[in-house]
């Protein structure tokens, strides 16, 4: 089937460190893909914050949206799952680029291997006051009143909201990258996977043979309880990688850029 792309939080936008460059690199390396890529799946938080409008587009991502306008034009099948900072798509991506947009966590079948996929956010742990703030998100008259809004407040909003809601979790590196955090990552991950695989045999449908999500920054790969495999991407700001599944072989592997200013 050709060469499918799993990749997540690149946070475009996000005043950090060098935006500008951090996009002209992502979108460099969209353009690079081989002509064996057959999909991509961009697995949430592409942008660090994103709000459409009806007939305003977004600034800060146009070479993105080029790059990714041109792989469609390939051929090439592209697919998004909403990150919590990239929830508000309605029609844009799909209309005007042919994105698709699923709801995690998915299933996709390639080359007879199984897939479950997502972006991580609310799936195997979420806060109450999480799972508050996201139902208000997906409120459509919560939305419909933020819409009201000018763009211009409505973007600076957005996008205060989400840088401080980064710097505030990057601050806390150090401390998510000690052991006990990773171990409980890995704990509450695979107790999911392995009750989510006993589902889909209840069900007598084929367990998943990999597990691919985002949302914590920390790249991990560990084994699932009862079969499978699991795989949590970095971000691109600290851990910039990606997952290349080629028919037969999943590999994580890290993206070179040259002479990108």
């Amino acid at each position: 089937m050709g060469l499918s792309y799993f990749i997540a939080d690149t946070h475009l936008g996000l005043d950090y460190q060098d935006p500008v460059k951090r996009e002209k690199q992502f979108a460099s390396f969209l353009e690079s893909l081989p002509q064996e890529t057959s999909q991509v799946f961009l697995l949430g938080d592409i942008f660090d914050f994103w709000y459409e409008y009806k007939d305003v587009i977004p600034r800060k991502f146009t070479r993105t949206l080029g790059a990714l306008a041109r792989l469609a034009d390939r051929g090439v099948k592209l697919f998004f799952i909403n990150g919590n900072h990239d929830i508000w798509t309605y029609s844009y991506l799909q209309t005007e680029i042919g994105v698709t947009i699923l709801k995690q966590p998915h299933i996709v079948d390639i080359d007879g291997s199984r897939f479950c996929i997502g972006h991580g956010d609310a799936v195997w742990y979420s806060t109450p006051m999480y799972r508050f703030m996201n139902a208000g998100f997906k409120n459509r008259v919560l939305q419909v009143m933020f819409s009201s809004i000018h763009p211009r407040w409505a973007m600076m909003l957005g996008h205060g909201w989400s840088r401080h809601n980064r710097l505030t979790r990057f601050k806390s590196e150090d401390d998510k990258t000690r052991s006990e955090y990773k171990e409980a990552l890995v704990r509450d991950a695979s107790a999911w996977a392995a009750s989510f695989q006993k589902d889909l045999e209840a069900k007598g449908e084929k367990k998943a043979d990999h597990f691919i999500f985002g949302h914590y920054h920390i790249p991990l790969d560990f084994n699932v309880e009862g079969g499978g495999d699991f795989s949590i991407l970095g971000d691109w700001i600290h851990n910039p990688d990606y997952l290349v599944f080629d028919g037969a072989n999943l590999k994580r592997e890290t993206p070179h850029f040259e002479n990108i200013e």
